[in-house]
């Protein structure tokens, strides 16, 4: 009888998965392999369960082995502006051109599916990234795992990121050849500008 219960549950479990597979297949046959198009729920699902089942035993158990402080904070800071922001954004929510385009999309980092992982989760996907999906692997030495450890912790610090916070990372993020030539002419104008001031002269 329990093995006729298994056999039953394995049919189930597989007609879900095959069902699923073709739905995906359904709309890959429909709208081709863009990326422009918004992930299906079975889409979502399928990748947050790949993501689940892509966790080593013993990930989420995993505790932080540097102490948070406001110091590590600034630190994790400065290292997400100038590394992660282009995809993720200053403020995690995902909400930029590249992170937006992705496919999945970049996903808000402020709620649930993320805020819900343990440090030690948060630790194992900066290090290993996520099969097909934008988010590659960034491990790779000892250096590269501390400052993972540093991310995770503002990672959770995401929800509460103040506006001083952001600003000062908006000074610290990449920028592309445009903006330094914006920066360099918004400099040359101020520059004349000062320069062209009448000077006041004083009599004595």
């Amino acid at each position: 009888m329990r093995r006729l219960v298994w056999f039953l549950a394995g049919v189930v479990a597989l007609l879900i998965v095959l069902s699923g597979a073709a739905f995906v297949y359904a709309k890959i046959w429909a709208e081709g392999f863009s990326a422009r198009e918004q992930p299906s729920a079975v889409e979502r699902w399928g990748a947050r369960e790949a993501r689940a089942l892509a966790m080593p035993a013993g990930a989420r158990e995993r505790k932080n082995p540097v102490p948070n402080s406001p110091a590590i904070l600034s630190e994790a800071r400065a290292h997400w502006a100038d590394h992660c922001a282009l995809c993720h954004a200053n403020d995690g929510s995902g909400d930029t051109e590249m992170g937006k385009h992705m496919y999945p999309p970049a996903p808000d980092m402020r709620k649930a599916d993320t805020q819900n992982l343990s440090d030690g989760e948060l630790f194992y996907i900066i290090q290993n990234g996520i099969r097909l999906t934008g988010m590659p692997a960034w491990g790779g030495s000892e250096h590269d795992a501390e400052d993972s450890w540093k991310l995770a912790h503002f990672i959770r610090h995401l929800p509460h990121l103040t506006v001083e916070e952001r600003m000062e990372m908006e000074k610290l993020n990449p920028r592309g050849p445009a903006e330094w030539k914006e920066e360099e002419e918004e400099e040359k104008f101020l520059k004349e500008e000062r320069t062209n001031e009448p000077q006041e002269h004083h009599h004595h």
